[in-house]
């Protein structure tokens, strides 16, 4: 068991294995795990039921995965839910909320003031900017770049294979500018680009890139203000 301080308040059957640093003023709820290589900072809230700092694995036909010798990183502030799955390599940043049953995986950054939604779902390799709002099951599939003040509304889903399996094909999820909007229930496709101040309504399935402050609809969508 590593060092806690006196400040930090540590429910039952939590395991906390023995590479792990706590800062003052930690909370960690009962029946929750915290494995080797992950660091907590000062003043983080952590629900019960969590696995924190788990380590990919996968088989032949996933892409190749390598075992994860970087920390899980959960800076100053941060609010963590019940039953939330946070891999290695992962940096959450300050103030920054993650619901219940929410997903993180390996090699994500989630920066400052950003709010995760309860069961939303971020893939590998995800960058996500500060002050985001991504909301209840919302799916942000992995290689995606979502810049600052992004709204996404809740189911919202996206992906980043073109050809489904069919074909070697490199991975990229849509690149979301500042301040975009996408309502709840829209789709994007592959490696698509969504301009600043882009709006886009709900239930839209987006195919192609967007300009800064278009507004679009329908499926497939189409402009209506620009």
């Amino acid at each position: 068991m590593p060092d806690i301080p006196k400040s930090s308040k540590i429910g039952k059957n939590v395991v906390i294995e023995n590479d792990v640093k706590i800062g003052e003023n930690v909370f960690i709820g009962h029946n929750t795990i915290i494995l080797n290589g992950t660091e907590i900072g000062d003043n983080v809230v952590i629900g019960f039921n969590c696995v924190l700092g788990i380590q990919p694995i996968g088989n032949q036909r996933m892409r190749k995965i390598s075992k994860n010798h970087n920390q899980l990183v959960l800076k100053n502030n941060t609010r963590i839910g019940n039953l939330v799955s946070i891999y290695s390599g992962t940096l959450v940043a300050k103030n920054v909320f993650i619901g219940d049953h929410a997903s993180i995986r390996e090699n994500v950054i989630i920066e400052e003031g950003t709010v995760i939604g309860r069961g939303a779902i971020v893939e590998l390799n995800s960058k996500i900017g500060k002050k985001c709002t991504i909301q209840t099951l919302a799916y942000v599939t992995g290689d995606t770049i979502i810049e600052d003040n992004v709204f996404i509304g809740p189911c919202v889903s996206m992906s980043n294979d073109k050809y489904m399996g069919a074909e070697d094909y490199s991975l990229k999820g849509p690149y979301i500018k500042k301040k975009a909007k996408i309502g709840n229930n829209a789709s994007l496709l592959p490696a698509i680009t969504i301009g600043e101040n882009a709006i886009i309504g709900a239930g839209s399935v987006v195919t192609k890139d967007l300009k800064d402050n278009q507004v679009v609809v329908g499926s497939p969508a189409k402009d209506i203000k620009s």
